[in-house]
């Protein structure tokens, strides 16, 4: 496997940054897995206040414990806020895991 294929698999497919420390590029992939990191922590924070929020309504009785109405009540508690830091953080990983890619190419074939 050549040089250049195996980093942008490592970039690719494991996490954005790593064919850089491979390349021993180490600031540029400690930038892109940083921010990669801090990206999902937002998402991983919303989606863990959305689950507490729904357990509970359901321990205080607000809803029944049935799917259709668990349903409803994640659909609908999607806040602006939220919405909009879950969106910032999705583009910040996919643009990470982009520039990533073809940086890690680019570096790898120079």
């Amino acid at each position: 496997m050549t040089k250049p294929l195996k980093v942008v698999l490592l970039s690719g497919l494991v996490f954005p940054g790593i064919g850089h420390l491979v390349l021993k590029h180490y600031l540029r992939g400690s930038v892109l897995i940083i921010l990669t990191l801090v990206a999902f922590s937002a998402i991983v924070t919303v989606a863990v206040r959305r689950a507490l929020s729904v357990v509970d309504s359901i321990n205080s009785g607000a809803i029944p414990f049935e799917s259709g109405a668990i349903t409803e009540l994640v659909s609908s508690s999607i806040s602006g806020t939220d919405n909009l830091l879950v969106n910032t953080s999705l583009f910040v990983v996919m643009a990470c895991w982009v520039v990533g890619i073809i940086d890690v190419y680019r570096l790898a074939n120079k």
